[in-house]
């Protein structure tokens, strides 16, 4: 700290009215958006965000196969929600489990065919509903400068592990995020 100019400091005081403005705007939308998403992909679908979510990141994954704890790290969810969202899928053969032939205690969720069909299907409506609730709204923003400051607020906060006995996925556990 020794080295730290002024000018690095933190600002101190109150947020001007335009800062808590955007961070009460920034604070709805991360809450209101997600539910959004999954309300249109419930309603035309039949399938939660978080499903379609485990779905996409299965075929964007080399050979559509991740390992759990990787799928469940890439979906910002716990093992436990991830595990059963794998089950909801597997028991429509959407998603496969697969015993890690490196590891043999761990499994890899496998995206079937059936399961790349299903999101195939579940894509246009989730387009739909990203333009509808999201990019409408953005007509003339600088999406290139927006983006890059997002994933600064992503990779210069960490994002802490959920609370043991907490999961977000389970509605009757608190903080649930569907």
């Amino acid at each position: 700290m020794a080295n730290v100019t002024p000018d690095e400091l933190p600002r101190q005081g109150p947020l001007t009215a335009d800062e808590e403005a955007f961070l009460r705007a920034f604070a709805r939308t991360i809450i209101t958006v997600p539910r959004a998403f999954d309300a249109d992909l419930l309603r035309e679908q039949g399938m939660s965000m978080s499903e379609y979510t485990v779905l996409r990141l299965l075929s964007e994954a080399p050979d559509r196969r991740l390992r759990m704890n990787d799928l469940a790290t890439a979906g910002a969810l716990s093992l436990s929600g991830t595990s059963r969202i794998v089950d909801r899928l597997e028991a429509q053969s959407l998603v496969r489990r697969q015993r890690c032939p490196s590891d043999r205690r761990g499994y890899h969720a496998v995206l079937t065919d059936a399961g790349f069909d299903r999101l195939r299907q579940a894509w246009p409506v989730h387009l739909a509903s990203v333009r509808r609730h999201v990019f409408d709204h953005l007509p003339t923003a600088d999406l290139a400068a927006f983006t890059a400051a997002l994933e600064r607020f992503a990779t210069d906060v960490p994002c802490p592990e959920t609370p043991v006995g907490t999961d977000p996925t389970d509605p009757s556990q608190p903080g649930h995020t569907p």
